[in-house]
C-alpha cells in the first residue's frame, strides 16, 4: 500500500485552501479559459488607427491598433510613491496604460524599475498615492489584482525534480481551475509556448531557454488580463530571444494581453513596446513611442564623403527641403535633417552634381540616445558588468536553448 509524503500532503491541502478561498468569492471570476477568446471586447475593426506613427523596417505594423488613450485602462498609478527608510525608490509616478498594449519600462540599476514592478504586483505596498490593475486597487485589493494577473520574474523558481506538466497542473489547481479548464489550457499553452514533449520530462533536464519559457505559461495558466515580464530575455543567444519576442507579439495580438515588460535591451523594446518608460532616480523621466522619444532629441545626420572639397557641395544641399543644418569639414560633409530616411535620397543627387559621393550615411537617434540625454549614462546591459576572478569585466555566455 502506498503511503504519501507530507510535502504532498501538504501541497494537496494548499491546493484544496486556495482553490476554497476563489471558489468562496463570486466576485472574483477568473476569465474564460476554456475558450480565451476576445468575446465582449470590441474588435479591432472601426478601432483608431496609429495613422502617422513611423514605424521601423522589418518591425510588425501596428495599424489598426489604437494609442494607449483611445483604450481602457489596464494599469494606471496617480503619484505612486514607495519609500525605504524615508528615501524615495519610487517618487510619484503616475501610468496610464491601456488594454491590450506593449509597455517598455526602463531605467538603470537602482532607479526604481523593480520596486514599481513590484508594488504593481501587490509584492510591495505602496508608502503613498495608488495603483489600478485590472481594474482593483493594489492596496486595498490584492487578492483581486493576483487572480488577474500572470507574472514571470528573471529568476524563476522551479523544482528540478517536478515535471513541466505537473508544475502547470499544480498552478492551475492554486487558481481554481477545474481539470477540464486545465486540459484546455495546457493544450492551449503546449501551442502557444512551444513546449512540446518536454512538458513530460523533469525540469531539471530543461535547458535555460526552455525554463523560461515554462516559468512564461505558468504566468499564463490562468489566462490573465495582464502579464508583467521582468527582462524576459536575459542570458538568451541571440536566435532564442528573437523566438521570444514573437511569443510576446503573438500573446498580445492574439489574446489582446496588456503586457508590462522591463528589460535590459533597448532594441528589445524598440522592437516591442507601443510606448516606452523611461525611470531615472525614481521618477518618470520620458514617455512615449520609441520614435518620439528619439525624435525628441535632435534630428537625422547624414555623412557624405566626397572625392573633392565639402565647403563647395554645401551650398548645394542647404537649400534642399528638409534639411535643417549643413557642416563642412574636408572632404567630408554633414547633414542634419528631419527626417533623414526622406532626404537622402534628394541629398545624393545634389552632390553628385558637385563631386562624386564615395561614401554616404544615414544615423538616427537611438533610445541609446535618449537614456544619455535623460539620464546621463549609457545603458549598458547588466550582463556586460560581470566582473571575473581577475576584476575584467566578461561578458556571460549565453545559455544553451532547445
Amino acid at each position: 500500500m502506498s503511503t504519501e509524503s507530507p510535502n504532498r500532503k501538504e501541497s494537496r491541502k494548499t491546493c484544496h485552501e486556495v482553490a476554497s478561498l476563489v471558489a468562496d468569492h463570486g466576485d472574483m471570476n477568473l476569465r474564460d479559459t476554456t475558450k480565451p477568446t476576445n468575446a465582449g471586447k470590441p474588435t479591432n475593426a472601426g478601432k483608431p488607427t496609429d495613422a502617422g506613427k513611423p514605424t521601423n523596417a522589418g518591425k510588425p505594423s501596428n495599424a489598426g491598433k489604437p494609442s494607449a488613450g483611445h483604450r481602457p485602462a489596464a494599469i494606471t498609478a496617480e503619484r505612486l510613491v514607495r519609500q525605504f527608510d524615508g528615501i524615495s525608490a519610487v517618487d510619484e509616478i503616475d501610468l496610464n496604460i491601456g488594454r491590450g498594449e506593449i509597455y517598455g519600462f526602463l531605467g538603470p540599476n537602482g532607479a526604481g524599475k523593480s520596486t514599481t514592478v513590484r508594488v504593481l504586483c501587490t509584492l510591495l505596498s505602496p508608502t503613498s498615492g495608488r495603483a489600478v490593475v485590472a481594474g482593483y486597487d493594489v492596496a486595498t485589493q490584492p487578492e483581486k489584482v493576483r487572480l488577474r494577473i500572470g507574472v514571470a520574474l528573471q529568476e524563476a523558481a522551479l523544482d528540478p525534480r517536478q515535471t513541466g506538466i505537473g508544475l502547470l497542473r499544480l498552478q492551475g489547481r492554486l487558481y481554481g481551475l477545474s481539470r477540464r479548464d486545465i486540459d484546455g489550457r495546457l493544450a492551449e499553452l503546449g501551442r502557444l509556448i512551444d513546449i512540446g514533449d518536454a512538458l513530460a520530462r523533469p525540469i531539471g533536464t530543461y535547458s535555460g531557454g526552455m525554463k523560461r519559457r515554462l516559468d512564461l505559461a505558468a504566468a499564463l495558466v490562468h489566462n490573465p488580463e495582464v502579464l508583467f515580464l521582468d527582462e524576459p530575455t536575459t542570458g538568451l543567444d541571440p536566435v532564442s530571444r528573437a523566438r521570444m519576442w514573437e511569443e510576446v507579439r503573438r500573446l498580445n495580438r492574439e489574446l489582446d494581453m496588456t503586457i508590462f515588460l522591463t528589460t535590459q535591451y533597448l532594441e528589445e523594446a524598440d522592437e516591442l513596446a507601443d510606448r516606452v518608460g523611461i525611470i531615472s532616480g525614481g521618477r518618470l523621466v520620458a514617455e512615449g513611442t520609441p520614435d518620439e522619444l528619439k525624435r525628441s532629441i535632435g534630428n537625422d545626420v547624414i555623412v557624405a564623403r566626397l572625392d573633392g572639397r565639402a565647403d563647395v557641395a554645401a551650398a548645394r544641399v542647404e537649400s534642399l527641403a528638409g534639411v535643417q543644418g549643413v557642416e563642412a569639414r574636408g572632404d567630408e560633409l554633414i547633414v542634419t535633417a528631419t527626417d533623414g530616411a526622406a532626404t537622402i535620397g534628394a541629398v545624393a543627387v545634389a552632390l553628385n552634381t558637385v563631386a562624386p559621393v564615395r561614401h554616404l550615411t544615414l544615423r538616427t537617434p537611438t533610445l541609446d540616445d535618449v537614456f544619455l540625454e535623460l539620464t546621463g549614462n549609457h545603458f549598458q546591459s547588466e550582463e556586460v558588468l560581470d566582473i571575473d576572478d581577475a576584476g575584467d569585466r566578461v561578458r556571460p555566455e549565453f545559455e544553451e536553448v532547445a
